[in-house]
């Protein structure tokens, strides 16, 4: 016998939370119908199983739990699993520090760890290049190399 479009939804929510539209696209790719899938993402959503910020918060705690990162990756991560802008930054503004340079500080320092790379100039551009991909802003990012002595850090402004 099939699942009911909600009986799946509750199925797939129970294994992890889901964003609004993750579920919307698990639950599409089952074949339902888009009536049965809207069906389906209202009722949960009655119930308080599937809330968007809700899970921009507990994915980003998690996320953070695995180290630092900076607010412009954290907001990519978030779009691409289809929350909204909105909710995104409310998440954020709740859970991040405004002033992220101790967490470009850390990233930094991890990096170097990893990478067994040593602060010197020749260094700088890889570390600069390594923030920015982790979401540092630019801000952070030249007050790590200012701090540490890694370069001109006026080439990253």
């Amino acid at each position: 016998m099939t699942k009911s479009c909600y009986d799946k939804a509750l199925e797939l929510l129970a294994r992890r939370a889901h964003s609004r539209f993750e579920l919307q696209r698990k639950l599409a790719g089952r074949r339902y119908s888009p009536e049965e899938v809207e069906a389906a993402l209202e009722r949960v959503a009655g119930l308080g199983y599937l809330d968007d910020g809700q899970f921009a918060r507990d994915f980003l705690r998690q996320r953070l739990a695995r180290g630092p990162v900076g607010a412009r990756r954290l907001r990519a991560e978030l779009a691409r699993r289809g929350v909204s802008a909105e909710d995104s930054q409310a998440a954020l503004e709740e859970l991040l520090p405004e002033d992220d340079r101790e967490g470009a500080r850390e990233a930094a320092a991890q990096w170097r760890r990893r990478s067994a790379r040593s602060p010197s100039p020749s260094n700088a551009a890889a570390l600069a290049r390594f923030l920015e991909r982790q979401g540092f802003s630019r801000r952070a990012i030249v007050s790590v190399l200012e701090n540490e002595g890694e370069g001109d850090a006026e080439l990253y402004d």
